[in-house]
């Protein structure tokens, strides 16, 4: 949005309607019919298919943080999980500045009804979000505002990423900064722009760093390419930017200075992430997503890293149009601009290299100059994509508009004109357009977990769930949970450093060699000869977990689990409430 094509409507503030209430409540209709199987199985374990084990993950983020608040501890950091060595909230996509404000309701209803709330109103506020910014500053058509702020709301992306990722998902703040920033370069109240612009970025640190990081990488580009076609204009705008910007960044390092500090430095940080090559095949640009209309499950799975990561996936016929709208519009420096981000940050998420349907082509990519860089080093490139959301949704409104404004009438002809472009858009729409997330619900927790039973064997030691929770099976999360939180576990799925001298980033706890050998039993069902070696291991590692008990829960394979624990403990387990329990705290003494 070019600072002196920012309209506002009818000259000044624009009046809540009817209209807007309508479309906003569209909007939060069509959020609850997407997560309608985990609103009607909320009592009852719903979980979404597709999170693989990051409900589980979630869920304790916003249970650990609600036990934070509501016991005056340090939010940043637990030790709840991967005992004795904690986890860094602040390094994990805990959303702070959602789990600490939703904490009464965690607290009163549980971190699933939670979950429900950050994914459902996260959808349905980004989209309304769009609208507010796009019917009062970007085109003057509520209809034009409404078709493009579904998009940036219900995007095969967001939809993709609403099964897991809420940090993903909750970006009502991404437009204000956008509109804001736009404000700055206006240079009318650079001051208070600035201030409030600060607000929102600390803020937003605290919802999802990695969504404002794309965000920002694709207004940047937006704003040179509306530099390179208005330099003169450009250089007015740099110091009222200038100041502004000082004056937000001053604000923003002041609110989480200490945070980010904690997050890079602070204890179990770390400074970066390796993913290995994540950009998107060209293919994933033009298929359809797992959860869209026309959505081709197997063709999607085929150029994407799993269901959560579906973050192209246009459909060829929206690329289309949008080819078509970009030649169409290309006069309109606005347009323009946007269409140029767009472009190219779909060239980026390509990677390091342009895959063809899976034919490497062997030319590079943009993003080879800066994947190695601090910051970059953690992003999934394919997830820059998602920077193209609003700018399609940008140019959806603005054709719109110019197709209202050349048939302003509801009759005859241009009644025509309009019907036909709306079926135009329905027939590039629809097909991506969302189906409901599947839900199905979680396996009842043991009754050790859920009535108490637990607290005789636990004492200041943690509990050791076989196999420990990593990023395959999370649900002893789950169970603690259940629990009240009442123990810490050893093990669980977080990221973490790699060791205490390799500060990469990694999914998990570092594993301990009965833990490996655990996860061996676990996937092969097969019972070892237990060698003295690992007995003493065994020992070694329940001391440095401080375990106070080791509980088997019915899994795959858990009779060889619990033959192989009783010959590393030497000792057999007691069944309790549902679980075999092995109380250790004498072996590590």
């Amino acid at each position: 949005m070019a600072p002196e094509n920012v309209p506002e409507a009818g000259g000044g503030r624009r009046r809540f309607t009817r209209a807007d209430a309508l479309v906003m409540g569209c909007y939060a209709v069509a959020a609850f019919v997407i997560y309608a199987g985990l609103w009607t199985n909320l009592g009852r374990g719903g979980y979404m298919t597709n999170s693989m084990q990051d409900q589980n993950m979630w869920e304790w983020f916003f249970a650990v943080t609600a036990h934070a608040v509501f016991h005056w501890e340090n939010p940043l950091f637990s030790d709840l999980q991967n005992f004795p060595a904690g986890v860094n909230m602040m390094a994990n996509t805990a959303m702070l500045g959602l789990g600490i404000p939703l904490s009464p309701i965690t607290q009163l209803f549980g971190p699933t009804a939670t979950w429900a709330i950050a994914l459902t109103g996260g959808l349905a506020g980004t989209a309304i979000a769009w609208y507010w910014v796009f019917s009062r500053h970007l085109v003057g058509s509520r209809t034009a505002a409404a078709i493009g702020a579904a998009f940036c709301g219900f995007a095969p992306a967001m939809v993709s990423h609403g099964n897991a990722h809420p940090n993903f998902v909750v970006l009502f703040l991404i437009p204000f900064i956008v509109l804001r920033l736009i404000r700055l370069a206006q240079g009318r109240r650079p001051v208070r722009d600035g201030i409030v612009l600060g607000l929102m970025l600390g803020y937003q640190v605290f919802l999802g760093a990695e969504p404002l990081l794309i965000m920002m990488m694709a207004f940047v580009l937006f704003a040179a390419g509306y530099a390179v076609s208005r330099p003169r204009a450009a250089l007015r705008m740099v110091k009222p930017m200038a100041g502004g910007l000082a004056i937000a960044a001053v604000i923003a390092v002041v609110i989480t200075i200490y945070p980010l500090w904690w997050q890079f430095f602070g204890p179990q940080s770390y400074d970066r992430i390796e993913h290995g090559r994540v950009g998107n095949d060209t293919a994933a640009l033009t298929r359809f997503a797992t959860e869209s209309i026309a959505g081709a499950p197997q063709a999607a799975a085929d150029v994407s890293m799993n269901r959560t990561e579906e973050n192209a996936f246009f459909g060829w016929p929206l690329i289309i149009l949008m080819v078509v709208l970009t030649v169409w519009l290309w006069r309109n420096v606005l347009a323009r601009a946007i269409a140029i981000s767009m472009f190219l940050m779909a060239w980026l998420s390509l990677g390091i290299q342009i895959v063809v349907n899976h034919r490497e082509t062997g030319i590079p990519g943009p993003w080879k100059l800066l994947f190695n860089q601090p910051l970059f080093n953690s992003l999934i490139e394919s997830r820059l994509a998602i920077g193209c959301i609003p700018a399609i949704a940008a140019l959806l409104a603005i054709a719109t508009e110019r197709v209202f404004r050349a048939a302003p009438s509801l009759r005859d002809r241009d009644l025509l004109v309009r019907f036909l472009w709306l079926v135009a858009l329905a027939a590039v729409l629809i097909p991506v357009a969302p189906t409901p997330l599947k839900t199905t619900l979680r396996p009842d927790t043991p009754a050790f977990f859920t009535n108490g039973a637990w607290r005789p064997h636990v004492g200041t030691g943690s509990v050791v769930v076989v196999p420990l929770p990593n990023d395959a099976d999370a649900r002893g999360l789950h169970w603690q949970v259940r629990a009240g939180l009442g123990f810490p576990l050893a093990g669980g799925y977080f990221v973490g450093p790699t060791g205490p001298d390799d500060r990469r980033g990694r999914y998990g706890a570092v594993k301990r060699p009965t833990e490996e050998l655990l996860v061996r039993v676990r996937n092969s069902g097969e019972v070892p000869e237990v060698t003295s070696a690992q007995r003493a291991q065994a020992i070694k590692d329940l001391k440095y977990w401080q375990a106070d008990a080791v509980v088997l829960a019915p899994v795959a394979n858990g009779t060889a689990l619990r033959q192989t624990v009783e010959q590393l403990i030497g000792a057999p387990a007691r069944f309790v409430d549902g679980v075999w329990v092995w109380d250790v705290r004498a072996l590590r003494r």
